[in-house]
């Protein structure tokens, strides 16, 4: 990013690990997705700040949640999944079953290979 780029207001999510120069930093590649997923469904007006901010804190603190943070990311999902829901843009059904598809696509991927809904078994040929 450069100085001349304004920074989203959701790069300055509390709890978001960051480099030393204060861009996100990712430990996983799924997260990076989430995040950009996120930020661009904010950017063309799906939803507000304020609502995005709502989600995110109802799941951190959640009840069961990871007092040392380390299920953020988990977090940031569920909020988005939540937020999806709530907006009418998905059905829970629908999240579900895509989850399930990932999940078999990640079981059914050869080590060091990226993961794709492509290689979900049950999705051959869609």
């Amino acid at each position: 990013m450069s100085l001349c780029e304004p920074r989203s207001v959701l790069t300055q999510s509390p709890g978001l690990p960051k480099s030393a120069e204060g861009d996100p930093v990712f430990p996983e590649p799924w997260m990076a997705e989430a995040f950009a997923l996120t930020v661009h469904l904010h950017e063309r007006g799906l939803f507000a700040w304020s609502e995005w901010a709502g989600a995110l804190a109802t799941e951190v603190h959640r009840p069961g949640r990871a007092e040392d943070g380390s299920d953020y990311f988990e977090c940031w999902v569920a909020a988005l999944s939540a937020l999806l829901v709530r907006l009418g843009v998905m059905h829970e059904a629908d999240i579900a079953r895509l989850q399930a598809s990932w999940q078999r696509a990640a079981e059914a991927t050869p080590h060091g290979q990226p993961i794709e809904l492509a290689n979900d078994p049950e999705r051959q040929g869609c």
